[in-house]
């Protein structure tokens, strides 16, 4: 499984999403799993992704969340999580993702 993190230079929030995304993996005891990042620079490099806000978690090239909308606006994204909107998903949600997709 590769994972890759989509993120604009303006959203702090992807450094977290870093974070939660490795927690998740060692959750799971999947080290095996590749983690990368990718900056979008502009709406040209975010038209070529999958890209529905920043952060976006790639499971295998797919969005780990599909319900977020693809753009190629350079933006910030929100996660619908148990404790209301936030710039990331849980580690909980994560985990059940990787686990969807495996």
């Amino acid at each position: 499984m590769r994972v890759q993190i989509l993120h604009i230079d303006e959203c702090p929030n992807w450094v977290e999403a870093a974070k939660r995304v490795e927690a998740a993996l060692n959750e799971l005891g999947r080290s095996d799993v590749e983690l990368t990042y990718c900056l979008l620079a502009d709406s040209v490099e975010a038209a070529a992704f999958p890209f529905a806000g920043s952060p976006t978690i790639l499971l295998n090239g797919v969005d780990a969340f599909p319900t977020g909308v693809r753009v190629s606006d350079l933006a910030c994204r929100v996660y619908r999580t148990d404790g209301g909107f936030a710039g990331v998903p849980t580690v909980a949600q994560i985990v059940e993702a990787i686990q969807n997709q495996a």
